[in-house]
């Protein structure tokens, strides 16, 4: 299943503290060799991390083309509503860049550690569904009422609405489970897992399959919700069995199939190495797209 999107090549960049304008220096180069998007972690309950938020925005100070995104946000440890506001204000100084990856949190003993009340994964699930609809309302500034949220989580008792961002922001969900599925198909704008998380393609076609009938069960297009994929690996100098471990055109080939036949359309590697930064933009990235731009023609 090929839902026609066009086609994102990104970077998944860890947001290492130790060495803080190396970090940015590799989200310069992800822009430098071509790539679409360059996205970090969001764990702001580990100190040998930078906070996501604050690096987001002084990258974007210091690039012009590239979007970027939390992959994934942590919304236990984001208020939504402040959330909304810092991505439209960002959106609106970058000139339409951001997009909007969100998760429900894991490692609930850290996220405690720092003042969270701890939910169980179906409260957490309930909880970024309504966090969704705090966002996407303030966002809504063509409604002029005050905005009220009644959920379990999350409340809003007649907030003012807006600013609205530059561009319609996309919220990616991380999601693996039915109901987390069900949601990206019912409330999101985008599904994005990790392929190591994944046991195949067999998995990737079953969850299209969840998000499918849960967009068309609320009227919505499954065409509408782009598939993105955290992927990781290794280039070689000769192909090599398994998959994202052998030539660049190797894995052109197998990228190529994931957006024909799975619906992938953006593909986000996950390295801190320049050189694998350089070969996926400038010879991954322009083979995928060749070799897909045949198979739809």
């Amino acid at each position: 299943m090929d839902y026609g999107h066009d086609l994102l090549f990104g970077s998944f960049l860890t947001p290492s503290n130790r060495a803080p304008e190396e970090v940015v220096a590799l989200a310069e180069h992800s822009e430098a060799v071509g790539l679409d998007l360059v996205t970090f972690q969001d764990h702001p309950y580990q100190p040998a991390f930078l906070d996501t938020w604050t690096l987001l925005s002084h990258v974007a100070a210091r690039t012009s083309r590239i979007h970027l995104s939390g992959n994934v946000l942590n919304v236990p440890l984001r208020n939504p509503a402040v959330l909304a506001r810092s991505v439209a204000t960002l959106d609106l100084l970058s000139g339409g860049r951001v997009e909007l990856g969100l998760g429900t949190g894991a490692f609930w003993d850290a996220m405690v550690a720092l003042g969270v009340d701890r939910l169980t994964p179906g409260e957490a699930v309930t909880a970024l569904g309504e966090a969704i609809d705090v966002i996407r309302g303030l966002w809504d500034t063509s409604d002029t009422s005050r905005l009220v949220v009644e959920g379990r989580h999350h409340r809003l008792a007649g907030a003012k609405r807006g600013p609205a961002p530059a561009h319609d922001v996309g919220i990616w969900l991380g999601a693996y489970k039915p109901r987390m599925l069900r949601m990206v198909g019912t409330k999101a704008d985008g599904w994005l897992p990790s392929w190591g998380y994944l046991s195949g393609v067999g998995q990737l076609a079953k969850a299209n399959e969840r998000i499918d009938d849960a967009a068309a069960s609320v009227g919505r297009a499954p065409a509408a919700i782009r598939r993105l994929l955290n992927i990781g690996g290794r280039f070689s100098g000769r192909r090599a069995p398994g998959m994202f471990a052998g030539t660049p055109q190797q894995w052109a080939e197998q990228l190529a199939e994931l957006a024909t036949e799975y619906g992938t359309s953006a593909f986000i590697l996950g390295s801190d190495d320049p050189t694998d930064l350089t070969v996926f933009g400038r010879e991954v990235a322009p083979a995928v797209r060749e070799l897909v731009a045949g198979a739809r023609a």
